[in-house]
């Protein structure tokens, strides 16, 4: 009896997350009639691409995806490594001022400089308008730092000393021994980090005015505020409203979610051991 009521319980919240999600993606394909009209949760009486030639048919959207691409690779990997590097010496109970630095770091999950002062501190340092506005400013998180240091913590003290006793050194050791046994702790700090990357739109918004640097949602954005412009003037009444302001925003849904739709299977299983490892403390 317990097991059925499980069973029941379990196939209901399947329900509540599925048939939303359905929903989003049978309307990215639905016609304009079919979005106007609403009544229909499961298929519309219309399937059309329209929606997604209007999204596709911007010039610069295949550069916009580069460029969110090369961000989402390049910060994943700068911000992965950069954090293992400060959690390795950290977890180290021998390390001279350790509780000074980690007082610091549980200060900056907490406080921050705030947007102005941030805005002019990129601006000092030369990063408005360039590429690496994207990876310098989110090299550094204290919360995946917690994470890698109480993974790290894990490895046996006697890999180390035994490494050690044949002449590797501390940097020799990190990489050598330290990050292969962290695979599932980095997964996590990387699907973190990646998933962030992917969908940070914010930055763009405050520190990048050049649309060459534009990653793919800000690019969706601009879509959006268009077809939204474009349906309440009635500039493209001559196309017979063969897309909707709703129609474009689901159909930039669905090309934004794609990616980590197709990535996460990938990474599950170290995403699940790495946050359940991280999460134990000595």
């Amino acid at each position: 009896m317990f097991n059925v009521v499980n069973i029941i319980i379990l196939s209901l919240f399947t329900l509540i997350i599925v048939v939303p999600l359905w929903n989003i993606v049978i309307s990215s394909f639905a016609s304009s009639t079919a979005l106007s009209n609403g009544n229909f949760i499961f298929w519309p009486q219309q399937l059309s691409l329209d929606n997604y030639r209007a999204v596709f048919r911007d010039p610069g959207l295949w550069r916009s995806f580069f460029i969110s691409f090369a961000k989402t690779a390049v910060g994943v990997i700068t911000h992965t490594l950069f954090c293992a590097i400060v959690a390795y010496p950290l977890s180290k109970r021998r390390l001279r001022g350790r509780k000074l630095y980690s007082t610091m770091g549980i200060i900056t999950m907490f406080f921050s400089g705030g947007m102005i002062p941030t805005y002019l501190l990129i601006k000092s340092l030369g990063m408005l308008d360039t590429f690496w506005v994207y990876i310098i400013p989110s090299l550094f998180s204290y919360y995946d730092v917690i994470i890698l240091m109480n993974f790290f913590r894990q490895v046996p003290d006697s890999l180390e000393e035994s490494a050690k006793i044949d002449g590797a050194s501390d940097y020799k050791v990190f990489w050598s021994i330290i990050l292969p046994l962290s695979k599932p702790a980095l997964a996590t700090i990387a699907l973190f980090n990646g998933v962030w990357q992917w969908n940070d739109f914010m930055t763009t918004k405050l520190y990048v005015t050049n649309e060459g640097l534009y990653p793919l949602q800000m690019r969706l954005y601009d879509i959006i505020v268009k077809a939204q412009a474009a349906s309440t003037t009635g500039l493209k009444a001559q196309v017979a409203i063969s897309t909707t302001s709703r129609g474009v925003q689901l159909a930039t849904i669905m090309i934004t979610i794609l990616p980590i739709l197709i990535l996460y299977p990938f990474v599950q299983r170290y995403f699940v051991s790495g946050t359940m490892l991280g999460a134990v403390k000595e």
